[in-house]
Formats: C-alpha cells, sequence, structure tokens
C-alpha cells in the first residue's frame, strides 16, 4: 500500500509529560510495541524491515533529511513475523544498521503518534498525519502537523532532520 505522510520527529525530555498531554484529547491506544527496525543498503530510500509484539512490517520510503515536518512517501508491506524474509534480505542488501526501541503508539484519527525510546539515542516523540488514499491531501496534513507541534510545545530546536537509523549509522545525536 502507497500512502504520503507529513510526519515530524522531536527530542522530548518529558516524554511522560508530553504522553499525559497527549492523554487529555482521549486517543486511541494501541500499545507498547518493542521494535527492531533493520535498515537495508538499497540505493535510493531507506528500506527497513520492523519486527515488534504489534507492528511487523517491510518498509520502503523516501523522505529529505529537514527539521520539522516533512513529507515520506511509503510502500508498507504488513506480514506476519518470518525469520525466511529477514534472511533474504540480509543475504540480498546487507545490514546497514539496526535501531531498537520501546514504542508507545497512539492514534486520532488519521494521526499517528509514537512516545520512542531509543536504545543509544534517548526518547523522542513523533506525529505521523497519515493519508492513506489521497483522500486528505498534503495540505491537510502539514495542517495536522502543525497544530499537534503546537499543542505539544515543540521548540525548532527539539525537532530532528535525521531517521534514527542516520543517528546511529553516523552518531549525529
Amino acid at each position: 500500500m502507497a500512502t504520503i505522510n507529513i510526519e515530524f520527529k522531536a527530542q522530548a525530555k518529558d516524554i511522560v509529560f508530553l504522553e499525559k498531554k497527549l492523554l487529555t484529547l482521549d486517543p486511541k491506544y494501541i500499545g507498547e510495541d518493542n521494535q527492531v527496525d533493520t535498515y537495508f543498503n538499497v540505493t535510493a530510500g531507506r528500506l527497513k524491515l520492523r519486527e515488534g509484539n504489534i507492528e511487523n512490517s517491510l518498509i520502503f520510503y523516501e523522505r529529505v533529511n529537514t527539521a520539522g515536518a516533512k513529507q515520506s512517501d511509503i510502500l508498507l508491506y504488513q506480514h506476519n513475523p518470518d525469520k525466511i524474509l529477514k534472511d533474504i534480505l540480509v543475504k540480498v542488501n546487507g545490514v546497514k544498521v539496526v535501531v531498537d526501541k520501546k514504542r508507545r503508539i497512539y492514534f486520532i484519527d488519521n494521526v499517528k503518534f509514537h512516545f520512542d525510546l531509543v536504545e543509544g539515542l534517548g526518547t523522542f516523540i513523533e506525529v505521523e498525519a497519515i493519508d492513506k488514499n489521497g483522500d486528505i491531501g498534503i495540505d491537510k496534513l502539514k495542517e495536522q502537523c502543525d497544530f499537534y507541534a503546537t499543542f505539544f510545545g515543540i521548540n525548532p530546536s527539539d525537532y530532528i532532520a535525521f531517521s534514527y537509523s542516520d543517528l546511529i549509522a553516523e552518531k549525529k545525536f
């Protein structure tokens, strides 16, 4: 399935406070996922295999490394956990980096919220305004991200331009 997201990631010095703030909006709680994202060497974009107790997906995405809300073009294949799939991807592409995190997941309508504790990096909040069918449009997605950035009190210096994989691979954080 191809989707378009407008999303931001920010350092969260007090992730508990931010999560409690979100709870005042009565979001749908999906759960806490222990995720291992294995990133593979590819010539364009990013390819990762997500293995979790909630989410299991093969994800290809393209996104520029800029701070603040940005567009991601995503191809997502959801699957049941499968060791052979990972073995094939490792054999064909080689592993670039592995990201291990605990992620608490919520939704309000089409907006997904992640409260992340990333091994070796710290705590972060991610907000993804998701358009699965092309019905919402980029302007509305940007408006949603801007609303939640203001709601959470995200300062420009809190935004993280890079993916967790980049931060781990290049020690940019």
